[in-house]
């Protein structure tokens, strides 16, 4: 008993942890408002020879939307180049083939480039690129971004005044945040990660992450940290930390907004989450020892940790579920933990609430986003906490794209189906933790250990939300699948996920 309560309170000391440096991080991004980078400066006499590359693979919905925005960006013809790394397998390489076409005849210097294999997935496909890239500085998009014609002439500037910045990342916007609830509780917590935990990082001087999309990294930054990586899932991640341990600076320009395309389908967010999850903690593992044999302040060192780290809340939520009901059913004296955990979570709901209002958004409208980013965080538990356990025993597993399907405003995917996922085998798992969390609301109920109820319902309610979308969003589900839904989840029939298609289709 006393080795449970033990592990008990180091679960909700931990989570604390986390909470308690979020609601600094909150704190710190207020102060440093008034010194934020500001868009306004003088603009070169001469612009520096600049790159575009834009990693594709298997985008038909969005390949086109993409390189017909990045032809429009404002920035001298004779400066810019603009390569296609495409690894596509289906229709999406003659597509990219016909657009590249059409522009070269207009003569940008445009590229379509193919390799022979996937080797390094988007990693690889970047180091590829650079072979043939004649740019001082190489800016990156994947294909669910649209970044707007003055992004280049925004963004080159901070590189060119201050030769220690090795890379300028810009603010994510959202192109289809009113889809579904699923896609604005997504939305809320990418505000917040951006117009919080970015900018409060990069204020501070912490070290802070280019984010794999709408960013500009300087090339000699690239090479002096030993280029692109695929020995873990997050390479931008990875790349990140081992230029700022080589000295260099991240800069964050959150004036400067690059709309994207949000998942609208939970299968293709659960994937997305566990590919940041695995990698997060995969590079946590890899450079965590560098970070602490580096020169770097202790406080550099103390937050580089447990923003590698961060995905651990994931495993730990979890955990704290399931020591609760042997906690509660030996020792009542757990009610100090059940404060802390409480208390902890401030942090995390001021961020989200700060970013929203910042956003302009409505009491009430915040209000109703954050109770369904609360459910969203709880039921996806399982999911990061699988991606923590494999990265953590060193499971290795491919890169798995994101589907996207050119969704804007609230509009869905219906007629796209051929990019849909099957259901996630984690579906089970969701289940019973689930009927878990049940149980154990009844038993505190009937014990009159009220101070978990809350908690509770949100494990409880977050696990069915989760259960629910992954069922009635599935590739096997009918297109209006919400009154069959119990038919659908005991269903066994599973179809793999695509990874080829003719080139007619």
């Amino acid at each position: 008993m006393i080795l449970l309560e033990i592990l008990y309170a180091l679960v909700v000391i931990l989570l604390a942890v986390y909470g308690f440096n979020t609601l600094l991080l909150t704190l710190l991004s207020s102060r440093s408002r008034k010194g934020t980078h500001e868009a306004d400066q003088a603009q070169p006499k001469e612009w520096p020879y600049l790159t575009v590359q834009l990693p594709v693979y298997n985008e038909r919905y969005v390949a086109r939307r993409l390189i017909d925005a990045v032809v429009k960006l404002d920035y001298p013809g004779d400066r810019l180049q603009i390569q296609v790394l495409d690894d596509s397998d289906d229709n999406t390489r003659q597509i990219i083939a016909e657009t590249v076409a059409v522009y070269q005849e207009e003569g940008l210097d445009i590229k379509h480039i193919r390799r022979p294999d996937r080797v390094g997935f988007k990693s690889g496909a970047l180091a590829n690129g650079l072979r043939e890239a004649c740019g001082e500085f190489i800016a990156i998009f994947d294909a669910d971004f649209i970044p707007e014609a003055g992004y280049l002439k925004a963004c080159v500037p901070s590189l060119m005044e201050d030769t220690g910045v090795g890379c300028v990342q810009a603010r994510w916007g959202h192109i289809n945040r009113d889809t579904s609830w699923l896609t604005r509780a997504q939305a809320t917590g990418i505000d917040g990660h951006f117009q919080i935990e970015q900018a409060a990082r990069s204020s501070q001087r912490f070290f802070l992450n280019f984010n794999g999309t709408a960013g500009i990294w300087r090339r000699s930054c690239i090479d002096d940290a030993g280029g692109w990586s695929s020995d873990t899932l997050t390479e931008d991640l990875d790349l990140s930390y081992r230029a700022q341990l080589k000295g260099w600076r991240i800069l964050y320009l959150p004036q400067v907004e690059v709309p994207g395309e949000l998942p609208v389908h939970i299968s293709a967010f659960k994937r997305q989450q566990f590919r940041w999850a695995k990698g997060s903690i995969q590079t946590a593992r890899k450079l965590l020892p560098d970070l602490w044999r580096s020169t770097q302040p202790l406080h550099i060192k103390l937050e580089g940790t447990i923003h590698l780290t961060h995905y651990m809340v994931h495993f730990l939520i979890l955990l704290n579920l399931l020591l609760t009901l042997p906690v509660l059913y030996f020792n009542s004296r757990f009610f100090w933990a059940v404060h802390i955990f409480t208390t902890a979570a401030i942090g995390p709901l001021l961020m989200y609430w700060i970013s929203m209002r910042r956003g302009g958004q409505s009491i009430r409208g915040s209000l109703t986003h954050l109770a369904v980013l609360l459910f969203m965080g709880m039921g996806l538990s399982v999911n990061n906490t699988r991606a923590v356990i494999e990265a953590g025993i060193g499971v290795k597993t491919s890169f798995l794209r994101t589907p996207k399907f050119n969704i804007t405003g609230g509009q869905d995917a219906q007629g796209k189906r051929d990019y849909l996922l099957p259901r996630d085998t984690n579906t089970w798992l969701e289940v019973g933790f689930s009927f878990y969390a049940l149980l154990l609301l009844l038993y505190i109920i009937i014990t009159g250990a009220f101070g978990l109820a809350l908690w509770l319902v949100l494990y409880a309610g977050g696990f069915l939300y989760i259960v629910y979308l992954g069922v009635t969003q599935s590739k096997e589900a009918p297109a209006k699948p919400a009154r069959n839904f119990l038919r659908y989840l005991f269903k066994r029939k599973s179809i793999p996920d695509i990874k080829s298609q003719p080139l007619g289709d």
